[in-house]
């Protein structure tokens, strides 16, 4: 029988892979054709460095998710990904501020630059990179409390309490 523990790590790594990877397929997917006056364009995410970035780590992410989840209990590999975990936080946490800082721009435009805002004539495109972010903050959001548990479970048996 699964112990309530191991059940619940296991349920918060399967949501975060689930959201990492649906993070992935939904920027990836992403892209539309605009016009501006008389200028067609195609906004699409591998245009933007940023959107790339968050692609990029949330692909690690995933993969190193589903390696984990065929960690043995009991392995010593335990913490190694505990510090592993720690470090694809940071990692998720750089990435979905990159991309939400140009998705910032691409909504509202920055006057002071000169940059016009985009989303008015690519709608589709900019819902699905919310989507994107979304499932990323979903992530984010479940990996901090995985880490968070994941700490205090690694931490009690060397504090010397029970339970």
């Amino acid at each position: 029988m699964v112990k309530p523990k191991r059940l619940l790590r296991l349920l918060l790594r399967i949501i975060v892979l689930g959201s990492t990877l649906a993070a992935v397929i939904i920027m990836a997917t992403s892209h539309e054709k605009g016009t501006f006056f008389a200028l067609s364009y195609e906004a699409k995410y591998s245009d933007t460095p940023a959107f790339k970035f968050f692609v990029i780590a949330n692909a690690i992410v995933t993969v190193y998710g589903f390696l984990v989840l065929f960690i043995p209990s009991e392995s010593q590999l335990w913490g190694l990904v505990l510090a592993l975990d720690l470090v694809f936080t940071m990692l998720l946490i750089s990435s979905i501020s990159a991309a939400l800082a140009v998705a910032q721009v691409g909504k509202k435009g920055n006057s002071s630059a000169g940059w016009l805002p985009v989303c008015g004539q690519v709608t589709k495109y900019c819902n699905q990179v919310t989507r994107a972010l979304v499932a990323g903050f979903i992530a984010i959001i479940t990996y901090i409390i995985l880490l968070l548990y994941s700490i205090y479970t690694f931490l009690n048996p060397l504090l010397g309490k029970n339970g």
